[in-house]
């Protein structure tokens, strides 16, 4: 993705995310948190199959824009689908699953950020 910056490609993922009815998008920043990722992006769907649509759409976009997924896990379940493009993490929730989990606390000391989609 050239100079493409791990914000801009999270920012993308939520882009594509948002595309597919992807609801509740935050942003995590763990930039000097953790040495694994900068970026998780957190999103739920309303389904199952919503979470895999969601999940295509991020993927489909992302091939697009030069960047080739290097890990998918939870794909076939559609519970937690996780997408990992390196620097920027994708985490796909069904909503009671996200619940039970809850990323978002768990990283507490991550600045966290909501998604707003420009119209």
């Amino acid at each position: 993705m050239g100079t493409t910056t791990s914000k801009d490609k999270a920012y993308l993922i939520a882009r594509f995310a948002h595309d597919k009815k992807a609801q509740d998008i935050t942003f995590l920043k763990l930039q000097g948190i953790v040495d694994f990722t900068d970026y998780f992006v957190i999103c739920h769907g309303s389904s199952t199959r919503n979470v895999q649509a969601i999940a295509d759409g991020i993927r489909e976009g992302m091939k697009k824009s030069a960047c080739r997924v290097l890990h998918v896990e939870g794909y076939s379940e559609a519970l937690w689908i996780l997408l990992d493009y390196g620097d920027v993490i994708a985490h796909i929730f069904y909503p009671q699953t996200r619940t039970f989990y809850d990323l978002e606390r768990l990283w507490g000391d991550a600045p966290k950020e909501a998604f707003q989609p420009v119209q």
